[in-house]
């Protein structure tokens, strides 16, 4: 009997696409993205389909077409990844309409406080009966240092020490508050116990705080904490504190090493490996046959603007790409401010399939290296469930090439087949978040 559930999560951002750079010209998506209701029929979309969550991914700045610049022509004119609008506002609509489905918001560790970030992701997480997760990032583009106005951009190790101060203060800041410190009793005239309420004071080399917070407690506890770094700091942020990780890697052996290089790295962080489900991204493109699948792949890939994939590229890896001749293989490039985990993988893809820049570039406009898993609903089925029984992932976080069709679809086809296997629930088995992740 299948004991072990897979975990869904669906990846959006609040602007003309997500991964797939082409996917907002694709003629069935509907790009009124300035309209609640989108965001409304999505929430309601997947949780019909028993998802763990939504997350939406944020970057605080419109991306340039040269690497520390403020050339943002090519992105606003393409279309590429444009985050437009502040997804907690957009969360808290769709928790309105919903009653179990997760709610993932990104705050940066450089660019946010703690207390900024513990009132805000608080606030919802209580609202929403303990819906919340924070995806952590540190933040890896001066472009955004430069729109806070926060000074030049600390080195990347540097960055992941203060995010570890950011999250102790945080955490801290949230369990200011005991979970029955709120009496509100009438009769007595006592509407919290001060004896449950306490002072955080907090203060470490990057940031201080001194609490309490503003924000009770739930009986939820704190919001489920959430990160992404693929780089070896990065892992070892998310072995301390991660109980989601989203992964993008480029195959299942990558996968896989991954995978256990992480769940190893959680052990000796002294927790146990199931408090941390680690998703892999893919791009599921679901059709009627698998010849009319991959029709759907073909023609979706080539509304994918190269361009757009070459700005995108520099701006993930933080470097400005369009120096290096684009028909020719990939090598090893230094990397200053990006992300080291976003060069990794195209490391990965480049060595794999020995793609040249230009390639590398398209396929990134495409799925940002990530695996594009194409067939019939059996067949899509086969892929995941494989990947998810040979200990791949914990389960996956699903990227559309057209929104809201791709969810619709995945709910409609894929999701009966595989709660049928029996690897994937059937109705969600807790009450937040928290319990559905590590309950399946």
């Amino acid at each position: 009997m299948q004991t072990r559930k897979m975990n869904l999560v669906a990846l959006v951002i609040a602007g003309p696409t997500v991964h797939h750079h082409g996917a907002w010209r694709h003629p069935e998506s509907d790009t009124n993205l300035l309209d609640p209701e989108w965001y409304e029929h999505l929430g309601r979309v997947l949780e019909d389909g028993k998802f763990d969550a939504v997350f939406f991914a944020d970057f605080f700045a419109v991306f340039s077409s040269v690497v520390g610049q403020n050339k943002y022509e090519t992105i606003l004119n393409r279309g590429g990844q444009l985050y437009m609008l502040d997804p907690l506002l957009l969360l808290a609509m769709i928790s309105r309409v919903t009653k179990h489905l997760g709610l993932g918001a990104t705050m940066s560790t450089t660019l946010f406080k703690p207390f900024q970030i513990a009132r805000a992701l608080g606030s919802l997480n209580l609202v929403s009966d303990g819906r919340v997760a924070w995806n952590i990032v540190t933040s890896a583009s001066q472009l955004e240092v430069d729109n806070f106005g926060t000074g030049k951009l600390i080195p990347r190790n540097e960055r992941y020490d203060r995010a570890d101060e950011v999250v102790e203060a945080a955490v801290a800041l949230w369990e200011s508050w005991e979970p029955d410190a709120i009496v509100a009793d009438k009769e007595t005239g006592v509407w919290a116990d001060p004896s449950k309420v306490h002072a955080v004071n907090y203060k470490g080399r990057w940031t201080e705080t001194a609490g309490p917070l503003t924000v009770p407690q739930g009986p939820h506890g704190h919001p489920v904490l959430m990160q992404a770094g693929s780089s070896d700091r990065g892992r070892e942020f998310a072995a301390r504190w991660a109980e989601v990780v989203f992964t993008v890697q480029h195959a299942q052996a990558d996968m896989r090493t991954f995978y256990d290089d992480l769940k190893g790295r959680v052990v000796q962080a002294g927790r146990s490996p199931e408090q941390c489900s680690i998703l892999a991204c893919v791009d599921p493109i679901i059709g009627e046959t698998d010849a009319v699948a991959r029709e759907k792949q073909s023609f979706v890939n080539d509304l994918a603007d190269p361009e757009a994939g070459l700005v995108l590229l520099s701006n993930h890896t933080g470097v400005d790409v369009s120096k290096f001749p684009l028909d020719q293989p990939i090598r090893q490039m230094e990397l200053e401010e990006g992300s080291r985990g976003a060069l990794d993988i195209l490391l990965q893809a480049t060595q794999a399939e020995n793609l040249t820049l230009r390639e590398a570039a398209k396929r990134f406009g495409t799925s940002l290296l990530c695996p594009q898993i194409v067939g019939t609903p059996e067949h899509v089925a086969d892929q995941l469930q494989e990947m998810f029984e040979t200990r791949c992932c914990d389960g996956f976080i699903l990227t559309p090439t057209q929104f809201p069709g791709t969810f619709e679809a995945f709910t409609r086809s894929v999701v009966p087949i595989l709660q049928k296997r029996g690897v994937f629930r059937t109705e969600y088995a807790g009450k937040n978040l928290r319990e559905n992740l590590q309950g399946g």
